[in-house]
């Protein structure tokens, strides 16, 4: 089997497409928070636009990361030892409820984005509450990766997750 053929029959896997997909809400949110620091500091309208785009891009993706994740659930718990089943299930439990910060975090970027480009007043402000939660979304993306990077990395692993996260999390 070439190695093309190989890759393509991997792209039929939620798992393996989850795991194409996970890193981008957080690197890609990471890219367009530094670029609006950035252009919020120089006042630069431009940089704003493009990395108010980035900001939506990187929130936005959070769903098909959200829907990928979950269509891979059952066979990543399956291949999984205990402990890690306990982690996954943490995963899961965070990245259902952080998600709807991105879905917030790319609404209010593109609702930012058209604002600039249309230079209507209250840009600024509105571009500077979407930093702020653009940096909820990357916080609560480190935290749900936290839990993520557990499953099937079991040198970051101690153990089982600790009975409160599971309690606190638990949505069933």
């Amino acid at each position: 089997m070439s190695d093309l053929t190989l890759f393509l029959q991997h792209l039929k896997q939620p798992e393996y497409i989850h795991v194409l997909l996970n890193p981008l809400p957080v690197y890609g949110l990471a890219m367009g928070m530094l670029g609006l620091l950035l252009g919020l500091i120089k006042r630069n309208r431009h940089a704003q636009m493009l990395a108010l785009t980035l900001v939506f891009i990187g929130s936005a993706v959070a769903f098909p990361v959200l829907k990928t994740g979950e269509r891979a659930y059952d066979r990543v718990e399956a291949m999984s030892a205990p402990d890690a089943r306990g982690w996954l299930e943490v995963h899961q439990q965070r990245a259902e409820k952080v998600v709807y910060v991105y879905y917030a975090s790319a609404l209010l970027a593109a609702v930012a984005l058209l604002v600039q480009w249309r230079s209507w007043k209250g840009a600024r402000a509105l571009t500077l509450i979407t930093f702020v939660l653009g940096a909820a979304a990357m916080a609560g993306g480190g935290w749900i990766s936290q839990a993520g990077g557990q499953v099937r990395h079991s040198e970051f692993r101690d153990g089982p997750p600790a009975a409160s996260a599971m309690d606190a999390d638990d949505h069933e």
